[in-house]
This record gives structure tokens, C-alpha cells and sequence, in this order.
């Protein structure tokens, strides 16, 4: 079940200034909730992304290996490799 969070943001001067240009009739968003939303998500995508780049690099690093490099495992000496 998703939960509800209800957060107060306090901004002011130019931050302030930045927001209004962006909500209402002129700006991109109806209100500020939608606004502050959009860049949680996009936030959210950002790390998402940056954490798929992460494991992206280190496979094709695994990947670029040579053949001779690999050793046969069973699952049992993973198991134990990994608990050290």
C-alpha cells in the first residue's frame, strides 16, 4: 500500500521568484504540488539511471575479460566466496 507524505517547503527571494514563473497560467504546472512531484520524479530517474550506468560499466568490464580469466565455480564455493 503507498503512503501519503505531506511535506512543508519554505523557499524565498529568487527560489521563490524561479517557482512562480514556473506555476500558474504562464508556467509549465497548475501548482506547486504538481511541480515539486515532477522533480521528484525526475530525481528518482536520474538515480535509477545513474545506478543502471553503474552495473552497465561493470559488466561490460566483466564482459571485456579474457576467456582464460574465468574459473569454473560451483554454487556452493560462490556461496562461501561471497560470505567472506
Amino acid at each position: 500500500m503507498s503512503r501519503t507524505t505531506t511535506m512543508t517547503v519554505r523557499v524565498s527571494g529568487a527560489l521563490s521568484e524561479f517557482v512562480a514563473t514556473n506555476v500558474g497560467e504562464d508556467g509549465a504546472y497548475e501548482n506547486v504540488s504538481e511541480y515539486i512531484r515532477d522533480l521528484i520524479r525526475r530525481d528518482k530517474e536520474r538515480v535509477e539511471r545513474e545506478a543502471f550506468d553503474r552495473l552497465k560499466a561493470e559488466l561490460n568490464r566483466a564482459f571485456a575479460a579474457p576467456e582464460d580469466s574465468y574459473m569454473p565455480l560451483t554454487a556452493a564455493e560462490v556461496i562461501a566466496r561471497n560470505r567472506t
